[in-house]
């Protein structure tokens, strides 16, 4: 058990060890006496601190979650309030200091209250107030305090390994549509709405006169007897676009501030999309794509469809697979234990130095008690496959890989597109890319497959997302880091914010000059292009989809 001692502690205990050297240089026996005394009295308090907080823990001193539910979901950008309990079940009381949460770095999470004491046998109330700033499954891992014992002279850690999920869904989002080509057809209509054409159908479309051609089972026999001459009836039926969603899911799209990364909002555009097509009874696909293609939801207009591909959203964009992680196996392992240990500290007793699969069998039990439990990454073995599964299960943060690969997303979105060219039953009407402009050396790996989609007489859309997103924005503790002072007490707050700003302006206008070189060469491929040169706005989840097509 780790034992730290106050402030006050530390005092004492350094002017004591002072009064017992002067006292020993001055040959002064009582000085020596009462630093000596001193010294004695702070590793009493010590030893009284470890024997009291030993019997707390002993008797029962935890943290409890209250209500039944483990796993909340939220809205990126919204906030919730969990309520736990911390309970004493000693007949002592104790103090506590510094509680804090151990969660996500994409969750924001306050606790209150900071500080108090649990009285014997009792409990406090702890509020947590939780805000999502990134799509996927993280989790609030642990609270941590330091626990004051008697006499109060001392700390010991303690950490409640109890894990809490939070699923955060996409905020619904869409830049300002255009207008719609209808399906196979080829009419055009309003957009999001379905076009009306004639056809086999239920619904009396026009009466006209009979031409050749027509089949007598039109003819309407009570009009024609009416008008002397024969009528039939022209029915109607609906033809709805078909929507694939395409989205850029490159690892280097998530730099930048938690939140304000680009495929922050680019997420929040596809889920707004989808929900301004869905709500128009248009089937509604998504291909996530990266140096590979990470999922696939077939076109769908039920229900369900639009879980589906939120689902898919948050599971598939995040960098737990192999190919999309910073971490190898031996790094991921020590990642693993780290999390492992308060939940089970005997359990690396016996585990040597190296054996992983020892180590993937343990994780594989403890996964029982994790919020998530449907998540399955792809490792490059059984072993790496179960430790990932472990980090996935219980919303671990790891690292996205440090090489680009929108190079290879170019590539992957051509044959993505050749793969919907070949599509017969579920072939799209509609394909719509929310995306970054690709680099100008991969727009050659696109030109033929988009020239064949116009060919086809399917439309393509591409939604802009510019790839300065989010470099204006700070943490939300920069600005206590620019309010220090150096060592000569001068203010660096100035300075700071100039060096800030002009390194986000020169980012700024590389990425808008990149940009603007590639939707050009997009247009030139009979690309219509959305949302280019701004960023959307964010709008509240229940104005997105009237938002969508005003």
């Amino acid at each position: 058990m780790i034992i730290y001692p106050t402030r006050t502690a530390a005092h004492l205990a350094i002017a004591a060890g002072v009064a017992f050297v002067v006292g020993i240089a001055m040959r002064e026996p009582w000085v020596v006496a009462w630093g000596g005394g001193l010294l004695v009295g702070v590793a009493f308090a010590r030893a009284a601190t470890l024997v009291s907080v030993m019997r707390i823990r002993a008797a029962g001193f935890e943290m409890l979650w209250c209500g039944n539910d483990r796993v909340v979901r939220l809205v990126r950008g919204t906030a919730i309030v969990l309520a736990a309990e911390i309970r004493n079940r000693d007949t002592l009381g104790a103090s506590f200091d510094n509680l804090r949460a151990l969660a996500s770095p994409s969750l924001e999470v306050i606790v209150r209250p900071r500080a108090g004491e649990v009285k014997a046998t009792g409990s406090v109330k702890v509020e947590i107030e939780v805000r999502a700033r990134r799509v996927g499954f993280h989790a609030i891992h642990s609270l941590a305090l330091e626990v004051r014992g008697a006499p109060g002279s001392f700390e010991v850690p303690l950490t409640f390994a109890n894990s809490f999920g939070v699923e955060v869904m996409p905020r619904l989002q869409a830049p300002r549509s255009m207008r719609h080509r209808g399906g196979p057809s080829g009419l055009v209509s309003a957009s999001g709405h379905s076009a009306r054409r004639r056809g086999d159908g239920s619904e009396i479309f026009e009466l006209r006169e009979l031409v050749a051609g027509d089949a007598l089972r039109r003819i309407a026999w009570k009009a024609s007897a009416k008008r002397g001459k024969l009528i039939v009836r022209e029915m109607e039926r609906e033809e709805c676009d078909v929507v694939m969603l395409v989205l850029d899911a490159s690892v280097e799209l998530w730099a930048g501030v938690v939140g304000a990364a680009p495929l922050d909002d680019a997420i929040d555009v596809v889920a707004g999309l989808a929900r301004h097509h869905l709500a128009r009874g248009n089937p509604v696909g998504l291909r996530i794509v990266a140096a590979r293609e990470l999922a696939r939801v077939r076109p769908r207009a039920d229900r369900g469809q639009s879980s589906r591909l939120h689902a898919a959203l948050v599971a598939y964009t995040g960098v737990f697979d192999h190919d999309r992680s910073a971490l190898n196996e031996t790094e991921l392992a020590a990642h693993v234990v780290e999390h492992m240990r308060p939940l089970d500290a005997r359990s690396f007793r016996d585990l040597r130095h190296g054996r992983f699969d020892k180590l993937a069998e343990r994780s594989a039990r403890l996964r029982a008690n994790a919020p998530f439990l449907r998540l399955n990454p792809l490792g490059l073995s059984s072993v790496d496959s179960e430790l990932r599964r472990y980090a996935a299960s219980f919303g671990l943060a790891l690292p996205a890989r440090y090489e680009p690969e929108r190079e290879h997303t170019a590539v992957a979105i051509a044959k993505v597109l050749a793969a919907i060219l070949a599509e017969h039953s579920e072939r799209p009407s509609v394909v719509h890319i929310v995306a970054p402009p690709p680099p100008a050396g991969s727009i050659l790996a696109l030109g033929p497959a988009l020239k064949r989609l116009g060919a086809r007489n399917i439309e393509l859309r591409w939604s802009i997302v510019p790839l300065d997103h989010g470099l204006g924005a700070k943490p939300h503790d920069v600005d206590d880091a620019w309010s220090d002072k150096d060592g000569r007490g001068h203010d660096r707050d100035a300075v700071d914010r100039a060096l800030f700003d002009a390194m986000t302006h020169a980012l700024s206008e590389r990425a808008k000059a990149a940009t603007r070189a590639s939707e050009r060469a997009l247009q030139r491929l009979g690309v219509r292009l959305v949302g280019s040169g701004s960023r959307p706005s964010l709008g509240a989840e229940h104005g997105a989809g009237e938002e969508a097509h005003r």
